[in-house]
């Protein structure tokens, strides 16, 4: 019997290792420009095409590379940092790993210029699949240029399951934020398809941030710095009316590395707990420093999972600084005692013997006396005889015996009258049984209208088969929808001006996702225009929809794209139609007339899917004539 166990080849185990160490482009992004920073670069170009599927080159001017080491490079478990198991303990760089270029290699076609500052020429390596196709001398400037040429090209099953262009793409800008945030000293430049996303200076840490998710964030920032002997913390907190309901941008990084940890995580949000809404995530920059010993980076492939050795003792301070800097910028409400400016309320004094003011009049003033000089005159009235009821009233409240006035407020109809005449307004009917008036009637009209809303929410409507129950905000969702999608289809969206243009600040992977649906957007309506730095002027919006949020709405729109963004166009076209519709519709409790109900229900019968919303809501609910008797029987 023959041996079973076999050696596999470098080519068949370098793929298997580029599905834990290499899963799409930003893996790729993730790992040169990680080499191209342990290299001691301070400045690192990115040029991309097509989201990384076609190229993805990555220019940085470090130290370089010999011929010997440019070819060693691609070679498993290959490094220049690790000498023994101790080493990994120690380590605070981050391209260290041997299966990342190799990993590389083995999925895509790649080629290496690489020259040391010291040497007059450099070299030149062309691998593809793992296999070493060429190595020749170069002219090249000092540092080293990769270029990955048709990723996952001898992997087909992998590049079919590649997620859309604006899709990856925003997975390497997420990469590249994460990267280029703490990395301050470094200059980044990104380009995409020829058009450059990103150009950042060499700065401060606030000033990258600022550079990256754009000017807006300067005043939400607040400053975080404690320096114990566990940890040393710097960074900035977001203010509590800054805080998001989606995108929040939360970063945390140890030792110069991006890192995810649930528990530090839950140490910032308690901090938060009374002062954001319920659903809203504020937004963090927060830099620790720590013994590299007391930590281990080697939990996952991609190394943005660390365990600490102090985890309680951290998340208590950094618990204790957050709430120090929230309470000295004077976020935290406090009572205030200062009385100062405070207005004079008086104090009611429950005094049972207040006296009345006196009047002080003339008793021989009168006003219709004849002046001298004015022929004729008026008859003489005893004016004492108008407090005579006054007197009365008072008498009667005194005596308790009705006064005499009042056969003035005495009706002239008489009781059987006045029942007469509304018994008269109600239409009884022949079979004698009562009319019961019913609250909540008032909107419908005298006419014999057949629609009726209940709640501001609901259409009733008599059917052949029973009393019809219809959603208003549902139904004209649906009726939205259809005509979104008409328009995005025809390219014949009614645009309407703004007078004053909207600006809308978006984050980098937000602005890529726009610039793809840019066309739909224009389709619906949308005029927008690129003011530069991820900015947006919005000038027009599709008819029907004023007053609404338009920077909530197509933020709405972009991040429903982003989650469940599809390769399909006509998935885009209706994910962006409905959350338009969801945004313009009819919201629940408006009251609606008749006129309205009548036209909501007849565009509503109109649509090819009366019944049920895009994504599945029922619209109209049947009570059948059955259940209605079986009500009363």
């Amino acid at each position: 019997m023959s041996d079973v166990i076999k050696l596999l080849p470098d080519s068949v185990a370098n793929q298997i290792a580029a599905g834990e160490v290499i899963q799409r482009p930003a893996s790729v992004i993730k790992e040169l420009v990680e080499n191209a920073i342990d290299a001691g670069a301070t400045s690192i170009q990115i040029i991309l095409k097509e989201a990384g599927r076609t190229l993805i080159q990555v220019i940085d001017n470090g130290k370089g590379m010999s011929p010997t080491d440019a070819r060693l490079a691609f070679e498993r478990h290959s490094t220049s940092k690790i000498r023994s198991a101790e080493d990994l303990f120690t380590l605070q760089t981050m391209g260290f790993r041997g299966e990342a270029l190799a990993s590389i290699a083995a999925i895509a076609q790649v080629e290496l210029k690489s020259r040391r500052p010291d040497d007059e020429i450099g070299t030149c390596v062309c691998i593809s699949a793992s296999q070493c196709e060429s190595q020749e001398p170069v002219s090249c400037p000092p540092g080293s240029n990769f270029s990955v040429k048709n990723i996952f090209f001898n992997v087909p099953a992998r590049r079919k399951f590649l997620k859309s262009n604006q899709i990856e793409l925003s997975n390497i800008l997420t990469e590249f934020e994460r990267i280029a945030l703490i990395n301050t000293g470094v200059e980044f430049s990104l380009s995409h398809n020829g058009n450059e996303l990103f150009n950042l200076p060499a700065s401060n840490f606030r000033q990258r941030i600022i550079s990256i998710f754009g000017k807006s964030l300067n005043q939400q920032l607040l400053t975080v710095e404690v320096k114990t002997s566990l940890v040393e913390m710097e960074g900035y907190i977001g203010k509590p009316e800054a805080a998001r309901k989606r995108n929040a941008l939360q970063y945390f990084f140890v030792n110069g590395r991006y890192m995810r940890h649930p528990y530090f995580h839950k140490a910032v949000m308690t901090c938060y707990e009374n002062l954001v809404s319920v659903g809203e995530m504020p937004n963090y920059f927060l830099n620790l420093k720590v013994d590299p010993a007391s930590i281990d980076v080697n939990i996952h492939p991609t190394k943005t999972e660390i365990k600490f050795e102090n985890e309680q003792p951290i998340w208590q301070i950094i618990s204790a600084s957050i709430k120090e800097t929230l309470g000295k910028f004077g976020v935290v409400p406090s009572i205030d005692f200062d009385m100062a400016d405070a207005p004079e309320i008086p104090v009611f004094h429950n005094n049972p013997s207040v006296k009345p003011p006196r009047v002080d009049f003339d008793p021989a003033y009168n006003p219709f006396k004849n002046s001298p000089g004015v022929r004729g005159k008026r008859p003489e009235y005893d004016w004492k005889q108008l407090y005579d009821g006054f007197r009365s009233g008072d008498r009667q409240q005194e005596t308790g015996k009705p006064s005499d006035n009042e056969v003035i407020f005495e009706s002239r109809l008489n009781k059987d009258e006045i029942v007469d005449g509304i018994t008269g307004m109600i239409d009884i009917p022949e079979n004698g049984e009562e009319q019961i008036l019913i609250d909540g009637m008032d909107n419908v009209s005298g006419n014999g209208s057949d629609y009726l809303q209940l709640k501001g929410r609901y259409i009733l409507a008599p059917v052949k088969s029973g009393l019809a129950m219809i959603d208003q905000h549902r139904a004209h969702v649906r009726i939205l929808f259809d005509e979104y999608i008409r328009h995005i289809s025809l390219h014949k969206g009614i645009s309407q001006r703004i007078l004053f243009p909207e600006i809308i600040q978006l984050t980098s992977v937000q602005a890529a996702v726009l610039q793809e649906i840019s066309e739909d957007l224009l389709a619906l309506g949308f005029e927008l225009s690129d003011m530069g730095h991820f900015s947006y002027a919005v000038n027009g919006v599709p008819s029907g929809i004023e007053g609404v949020d338009v920077k909530n709405l197509i933020s709405s729109m972009i991040d429903s794209v982003t989650e469940k963004g599809n390769d399909i166009k006509n998935d885009v076209h209706q994910r962006i139609a409905l959350s338009l519709a969801r945004a313009a519709a009819i919201p629940v409790g408006q009251v609606l007339s008749v006129m309205e109900m009548d036209r909501l229900v007849g565009d509503l019968f109109v649509s090819a899917m009366p019944n049920y919303t895009p994504d599945g809501q029922v619209i109209i609910h049947i009570l059948s004539d059955e259940d209605i008797k079986r009500f009363f029987s």
